[in-house]
């Protein structure tokens, strides 16, 4: 057993990443807890039509699947997972406040070192640059201090939004998932994109200061 499972720690967590300030605030990334919930809940609630749409199925509902109760089994599952070595799972933070969720998810080592990266923001959060910038700083905290070699992530073709953020961040399109994921009932067609961290030697954090999309404060 490694030391890290010893101490119930796993390479990259737990860490805060951040802070990064963009047009919509100041943004960093922490650990969930169990006092989110209701925050949590009220976001996706109330952007229900804003974020169903992109989003797993849920045979429950999405009202239960997303209510306050609900929360403490998905923190202690989070917390479980990360423990594990399996996840790095954040909430984002805008001035503070909850704004948002992002996951490094599937993390296998070995000889793959691979992983995917997903995330929602909230819609009054949506556009100011916080889902890029959340992105770029985990996705430089997953190659350098979780040791992870390659992410990838998968979006229905129709999310323009989403897809802006991961190509402004750098990854790049590798081909089409047909009927890959049950979203709203039906199975869509997701398109993959994917980075390993040779293409971005100086980290994506760098490269949005230097295109003056973000400032470190």
């Amino acid at each position: 057993m490694s030391v890290f499972a010893d101490l119930g720690r796993h390479p990259g967590w737990p860490v805060r990443l951040g802070p990064l300030q963009v047009r919509a605030g100041t943004v960093e990334l922490r650990g969930p807890r169990l006092f989110d919930g209701g925050k949590w809940s009220r976001l996706r609630i109330r952007d229900r039509a804003y974020l169903e749409q992109w989003e797993p199925t849920a045979p429950e509902g999405w009202d239960e699947r997303n209510a306050t109760l609900s929360w403490p089994a998905q923190w202690s599952s989070l917390r479980g997972m990360a423990r594990r070595g399996t996840t790095l799972p954040f909430m984002i933070l805008v001035d503070g406040e909850v704004a948002g969720q992002i996951t490094v998810g599937n993390i296998v080592r070995g000889s793959l070192l691979s992983a995917w990266i997903g995330y929602w923001v909230a819609a009054d959060r949506a556009g100011g640059g916080v889902a890029t910038a959340a992105v770029a700083l985990l996705t430089d905290h997953a190659f350098r201090g979780a040791g992870l070699h390659r992410l990838e992530a998968t979006v229905r073709p129709e999310n323009g939004a989403s897809i802006r953020v991961l190509t402004k961040s750098g990854y790049r399109e590798e081909g089409l998932f047909k009927r890959y994921l049950d979203v709203a009932g039906q199975w869509r067609d997701h398109l993959c994109f994917a980075l390993t961290t040779e293409e971005v030697p100086d980290g994506l954090v760098r490269r949005l200061v230097a295109r003056g999309e973000a400032r470190l404060p």
